[in-house]
């Protein structure tokens, strides 16, 4: 499957260019067009308790959508519902992902909700994360730019939780407050971060999407009634 990433970096469209008869599965609602005769399906992959387990913990949609060319080929585009990048990450074994960065797949990528820990609770991730396993592309879509880090043995680096979109399985990391004491926090602004201890893929977003969420709420009119 190739896929291409258009129209980046503020308003990225992902294009999955399919073979006869080749599939891909999306995040529902992220299909934006298509070539004529692809089949679209929307169900719950892997049955109701998956699917579930998927939407409620990992905060994905309760559906997948599985988009099938017809047997002369075709395509799709795909795009998220914030404004930002979209990059193609080649998995060959497991990635974690963060909340809403998932947006399509290829058949042979296994999309789950793995626990975390309770570090991820702390982190703002719900302690789930969504677990994408096995070998083939996946895209993500972050809100803003993103950046990729690869990390050495024992090399470190401070993520804040607002701005991680994924990392590969088996990195290290733990959960923290950025200040110590709650007035430092207020006073800084800043919540809670990540230590990540190489080696290990990282992926960030440039825009923090909760942050955009706390600016609107004061300056939306209901917010000042």
């Amino acid at each position: 499957m190739d896929i291409q990433i258009r129209h980046n970096p503020a308003f990225a469209v992902a294009r999955a260019v399919l073979a006869p008869g080749e599939a891909i599965k999306a995040e529902s609602g992220a299909m934006m067009a298509t070539s004529g005769g692809v089949a679209i399906e929307a169900k719950m992959e892997g049955g109701l308790m998956k699917g579930l387990k998927r939407s409620v913990l990992g905060g994905e949609s309760l559906f997948m959508t599985t988009l099938t060319a017809p047997p002369t080929g075709g395509w799709v585009d795909l795009a998220a519902n914030l404004p930002g990048d979209a990059f193609v990450l080649e998995v060959n074994g497991a990635y974690n992902l963060t909340r809403g960065a998932w947006l399509c797949n290829e058949a042979s990528i296994t999309i789950d909700t793995k626990w975390g820990g309770l570090k991820n609770l702390a982190g703002g991730e719900g302690g789930f994360m969504v677990h994408a396993s096995g070998i083939g592309k996946v895209v993500l879509a972050c809100y803003g730019a993103v950046e990729r880090m690869t990390l050495a043995e024992g090399q470190s680096v401070v993520v804040d939780s607002g701005h991680l979109v994924a990392f590969s399985e088996g990195t290290r990391y733990t959960t923290r407050k950025a200040t110590g004491g709650l007035m430092q926090t207020l006073k800084s602004g800043e919540g809670f971060v990540l230590d990540f201890v190489g080696p290990g893929e990282l992926y960030i977003q440039s825009r923090n999407p909760a942050e955009y969420i706390s600016w609107l709420t004061t300056v939306l009119p209901f917010s000042r009634a």
